[in-house]
């Protein structure tokens, strides 16, 4: 009994030491948490117009502010902007709900940059990218684009078909690799039947026009409104979800590509084939929403019961690579992609951009530009 009361007491002090830790390691995280706003920009250095964000909060604390002009080193590349785009992380990253402070500091954002992807002409190379020159038009991912300028590794961008313009470019990164990483996965083959849950979206309408590049037959789950849109991008069949429910129907499909996770793990099921995947590509809007967390959890709880059924849900994490941004380049060269842009706005307007993303109703994507006359405000 003595030797028992002595583990529980080394145990009640263990976990009351672990807490101390933890709390004391949350302080310093949370007061060291800072950020280079407040920095001046050195004597004789080049500067340009960006979008920041000094502090967590609502889409107003965009700004545009002169920033010091970045330099590419060696293996990188100077891009001079001219289009950036919105995505789903965008919204939480600003705000600075719990996982966006875990990310990106706990007090400020220590990245103050906007923005994930871009398009724009190259300015000038470092010494050991080849490949790229001054003058070439490019699309691909950078944090911070939302800016006139960004240095972007030569693995993460790829050449802008002629025939897309900047914006539709600046549009493609995140969703177009979301959509193809994901129906990859997904081992999608010529004569499938595809289903894609919610899209006219961002990375609904890429995922649509991606699964007819590979010869399959599509269905188009998405609201009256965007009936037509869906159409337009080559859906074989279109569904209503405000007038039917696509779980309910007969049909069975060799692969769901869900974009909004509204429907239960059987649900899903149901309209699988035996042997057919469900990939879990999103949880329905960019904004907060009521029972977003319950969504994120019921991923996670389908990717495990799975685990036991003949039909496969899978969770993924999206990867810029060189490869499938050429692969997606090739995609929009050839006509079958071709990215549907929404809105667009001047970078001074970038806080109404988000608010407007962030209400869920946009349709493909929205754009910002990055003019050469932005001034600070």
């Amino acid at each position: 009994m003595a030797t028992r009361g002595k583990l529980e007491r080394i145990l009640k002090w263990s976990v009351l030491a672990l807490l101390l830790a933890g709390f004391a390691w949350f302080q310093f995280a949370y007061w060291t948490s800072t950020n280079d706003c407040g920095r001046s920009i050195p004597d004789g250095a080049e500067r340009m117009m960006a979008i920041r964000y000094c502090e967590y909060g609502s889409p107003d604390v965009l700004h545009v502010a002169e920033i010091e002009k970045p330099v590419p080193s060696d293996d990188q590349l100077l891009v001079r902007v001219h289009a950036a785009s919105l995505n789903f992380i965008d919204p939480p990253m600003v705000r600075g709900g719990v996982f966006g402070r875990l990310i990106a500091g706990l007090r400020k954002p220590e990245f103050t940059g906007f923005g994930q992807e871009f398009a724009g002409v190259v300015e000038t190379v470092g010494k050991n990218v080849s490949g790229l020159k001054a003058g070439d038009e490019v699309f691909g991912q950078r944090r911070g684009s939302v800016a006139q300028y960004v240095c972007a590794r030569k693995d993460r961008v790829a050449p802008k078909p002629p025939n897309v313009t900047f914006e539709q470019a600046g549009a493609a990164t995140r969703a177009g690799l979301t959509a193809l990483q994901g129906l990859r996965k997904g081992n999608i083959r010529a004569g499938q039947k595809v289903l894609i849950n919610g899209a006219s979206g961002g990375v609904g309408t890429f995922a649509l026009q991606i699964a007819k590049a590979f010869d399959t037959e599509v269905t188009a789950v998405v609201s009256t409104r965007n009936l037509e849109i869906a159409r337009s991008l080559g859906a074989d069949h279109v569904i209503d979800y405000t007038k039917e429910d696509f779980t309910t129907r007969t049909e069975q499909y060799d692969l769901l590509f869900d974009n909004v996770g509204n429907r239960s793990f059987e649900e899903r099921r149901r309209v699988l084939k035996p042997n057919g995947v469900c990939m879990l590509a999103g949880i329905g809007s960019a904004g907060v929403r009521k029972g977003q967390l319950s969504r994120i959890a019921g991923t996670f709880l389908a990717s495990f019961r799975s685990g036991f059924s003949d039909r496969k849900f899978e969770r993924y994490i999206t990867e810029a690579n060189e490869d499938d941004l050429n692969f997606l380049s090739e995609l929009m060269a050839a006509g079958k992609v071709k990215p549907f842009v929404d809105k667009t706005y001047p970078m001074h307007e970038a806080g109404e951009a988000l608010r407007y993303f962030e209400q869920g109703h946009s349709r493909g994507k929205i754009v910002i530009t990055t003019a050469d006359e932005a001034k600070p405000l």
